[in-house]
């Protein structure tokens, strides 16, 4: 029986959120978390090998590495750490483990107490009417899936799923066998979070990816962090805006929620992260309302031209305008209609404030602006990115060093499953390649991304679902009908290292694949394998596991792949998948001929820090239909509530990734022992009639009539932006309807809820009206 104790928020505490991130405390957290897991030995041995050149990438974040002259031994964040501890941990899940728990009573728990039980260690099978997995073989678990995909009336009826954890080896089998198998429904977590960044790059330069490195970042004289909080998600690129200031750069934070890694940074590997006050970071904190970036960036516009026409010459750069974009008339036409009135609505900000960012950009030579999530997850992700995109272009930070666009990846291969083709729209080109080299022609028609994967399952359109890594239940928006969705299929299959969520909802039968974890060493027919990685910034390199795995009985990622598609597929086409088993080099050999800048992969990926994929941006080539970069219109939105509703954004506390918290903490906003809160700025709550601790259900607010409720929260005054809350993920996951998505790129809007606050327990339900939406 597990000793693990499924929290509660019985004992919440709240205290002041900290000024600064990082320093001594985050050395402590990270060691006291790893050997709470496993042994000081195995602690040692991940620690000194994370993103090493000759060790294993983080399973964390995309963030780069420095060059290996560069890079420092420890070479980690405190949440890296953590990651990685938690997949080396010495905790196990056998069959015994099943034969105690059901899936019903697994179901109930928490995912803090899932994950906590520690690695799976052999296949599982739950068969049709069981409430319980059993044991079952590879050849038995393999045959059975393989099965299932033959008997489906067309190949479109299955949905094969990746997390950014895969590698790029086996993201590249997996998107062959789907494609030879006969369809494209590649749906992947790019889907639920950059893909609008991808939308919008693509449509305006071409590339839907970032421009710049670390260098370019280091050495930047304005670097914007929009929507993003890097001291939670990412901790390493706090060290990178560190030797922005450090070499006389500027930072602009902007976020609904002030963020302490964004105020003072600690460097815990330098002796003034320990003994000194540290390094502040944003030299100006914009604290904007959810949603308010496009309006902010349309009102930057504005001024430019404004400037611009007060001393003609000396403002937009002229010659990148007029050489290497197009559009640019009819978007100054478009941006002289921006209204002031629409933008102090849209940001909450003062015009004075949004001026004095201005006058940062006059006076810098090089901009940068990154961001994540808080500028995707919105219904106007595009848009704000594209209007990112003309601010850039602008004065010609396209492309010149210290210059361009930085969408921050929080994945650690999610870049790289995009490049290997795990995508459901591929260009044509690429399917052409792939017709080349393997003799065969892929489906061309679109497939069904993550939002459309649900709604196949639920309408009975998709029957097998297969995940690579990942938690795909607690990922998805609108939690109740994801899981619905879900148990209408056929079989479920989840290739994965730990227990999670997504093991106890099952479809009519349901296998766990239990695979090898990034710090596992794997060995395939006595010859130890690597496999590669692409960070957000277009560096693709090795990762080799150093540890024993936690299981004899467990299968790589690539082997589990090549297996199910030779019993899947036999012979037609004729794919060497055994071959690409026992070597995964020949993988890597047939990426040289099928992807453009792969070529000699193998030994460039094996060299010492690997090698940079091409950006064409970069040397001023724009892959656009004009080959020109792109200006666009883009018409002013702003998510606007009803009387007495709030904006919800939903977040990660500092103790968890992605999906899955490590500790009930938030120690840098200073929650402990609880997850189930809402942060509401104190004005909000004694408008609302609210006090502190006081216990609500959040009711989303959709026009569909369906009632979403995240059940019994703790509200607790926080400074975030008037009209705004803030409340953790995948716990409020259950507000976000499914049909609520960006325009253009379908990605959940997460963080834009219209959502109103019930004292829990209420017995009358009053509804709502609809929110008046975008204008």
């Amino acid at each position: 029986m597990s000793t693990i104790e499924d929290p509660t928020d019985d004992h919440l505490e709240v205290t002041p959120p900290k000024t600064w991130a990082t320093g001594l405390p985050a050395v402590t957290h990270a060691i006291q978390y790893s050997l709470g897991q496993t042994t000081v030995r195995r602690t040692a041995l991940t620690l000194l090998n994370i993103n090493q050149a000759k060790g294993f990438d983080c399973p964390g974040c995309a963030w780069p590495e420095p060059d290996p002259k560069h890079r420092h031994l420890q070479e980690y964040c405190e949440n890296g750490a953590k990651h990685i501890s938690d997949e080396a941990t010495s905790r196990r899940v056998t069959a015994d483990f099943f034969r105690e728990h059901s899936i019903s009573e697994l179901d109930g728990k928490s995912d803090y107490w899932l994950n906590q039980q520690g690695r799976l260690t052999e296949p599982m099978v739950k068969r049709p009417g069981s409430d319980h997995y059993e044991p079952i073989g590879w050849d038995g678990a393999l045959d059975l899936l393989a099965g299932e995909l033959r008997a489906l009336d067309s190949p479109d009826e299955a949905l094969f799923y990746t997390s950014g954890r895969v590698s790029n080896e086996a993201a590249f089998l997996l998107q062959l066998f789907a494609r030879a198998y006969g369809t494209n429904n590649l749906p992947d977590c790019s889907n639920m979070c950059h893909e609008s960044s991808g939308s919008a790059l693509n449509e305006s330069l071409g590339i839907g990816k970032g421009s710049v490195s670390l260098e370019d970042i280091h050495h930047s004289d304005l670097v914007f962090v929009v929507g993003q909080n890097p001291g939670t998600n990412h901790p390493r690129m706090l060290s990178a805006l560190e030797e922005t200031k450090r070499n006389g750069g500027q930072v602009v934070a902007v976020n609904p929620l002030p963020e302490a890694g964004l105020m003072r940074f600690k460097h815990p590997q330098k002796a003034r992260g320990i003994v000194g006050r540290g390094t502040p970071i944003a030299d100006q904190f914009l604290q904007i309302r959810p949603g308010g970036d496009l309006a902010l960036f349309q009102a930057l516009n504005l001024l430019l031209l404004e400037a611009e026409d007060a001393a003609p010459g000396t403002v937009l750069d002229q010659e990148f305008i007029d050489t290497h974009s197009t559009g640019f008339a009819e978007f100054a036409r478009h941006a002289r209609k921006t209204d002031w009135d629409d933008v102090r609505k849209a940001t909450g900000l003062t015009r004075e404030e949004i001026e004095q960012v201005h006058e940062r950009v006059l006076r810098s030579r090089s901009v940068i602006v990154c961001w994540a999530m808080g500028l995707t997850q919105h219904k106007h992700g595009v848009p704000t990115i594209r209007e990112v995109v003309n601010f850039l272009m602008l004065q010609g930070n396209i492309g010149k060093p210290g210059a361009g666009v930085c969408p921050v990846r929080g994945h650690s291969n999610v870049q790289g499953d995009r490049t290997m083709g795990i995508w459901e729209r591929m260009p044509q080109a690429f399917l052409d390649a792939l017709e080349r080299e393997f003799g065969f022609t892929p489906p061309t028609r679109h497939g069904w991304d993550t939002v459309d994967s649900i709604r196949a399952m639920r309408d009975g359109r998709a029957r097998v679902f297969v995940g690579v890594a990942g938690n795909f239940v607690r990922a998805a928006p609108d939690s109740e009908l994801t899981e619905a969705a879900l148990r209408t299929c056929r079989l479920t299959a989840h290739i994965s290292t730990k227990l999670n969520r997504s093991h106890t909802v099952c479809g009519e039968t349901a296998l766990i694949l239990p695979t090898l974890g990034r710090s596992d060493r794997d060995v395939q027919g006595g010859v130890e394998q690597f496999v590669t990685v692409e960070d957000s910034m277009s560096q693709v390199h090795a990762s080799r596991g150093r540890l024993e795995p936690a299981s004899g009985a467990l299968l790589s990622e690539v082997a589990i792949i090549s297996r199910l598609a030779g019993r899947t597929l036999g012979d037609t086409p004729p794919v060497p998948w055994a071959a690409f088993e026992a070597d995964y080099g020949t993988i890597r050999d047939r990426i040289s001929r099928v992807v453009p800048g792969f070529h000699d992969y193998d030994a460039r990926a094996a060299e010492p820090g690997g090698f940079l994929l091409p950006n064409p941006v970069n040397h001023g080539t724009f892959p656009t239909p004009s080959g020109k970069a792109v200006f666009t219109c883009n018409d002013f939105a702003m998510v606007q509530a009803p009387e007495r509703h709030l904006v919800l954004q939903t977040l990660r506390s500092h103790d968890q990734w992605n999906t899955i918290p490590y500790a009930m903490n938030d120690r840098y906003r200073g929650i402990h022992e609880g997850r189930r809160v809402v942060l509401v700025n104190p004005v909000d709550l004694e408008a609302l009639g609210l006090a502190d601790r006081d216990h609500v259900d959040l009711v989303s607010v959709w026009h569909d009539g369906v009632e979403r409720r995240a059940r019994d929260f703790q509200v607790i005054p926080y400074p975030t932006t008037p009209g705004s809350a803030a409340a953790y993920y995948p716990e409020t996951n259950v507000l976000v309807p499914l049909d609520s998505v960006a325009d253009i790129s379908n990605t959940p809007t997460s963080k834009g809820i219209v959502v109103r606050l019930e004292p829990s327990g209420t017995a009358a339900r009053v509804p709502s009206p609809p929110p008046t939406g975008m204008r």
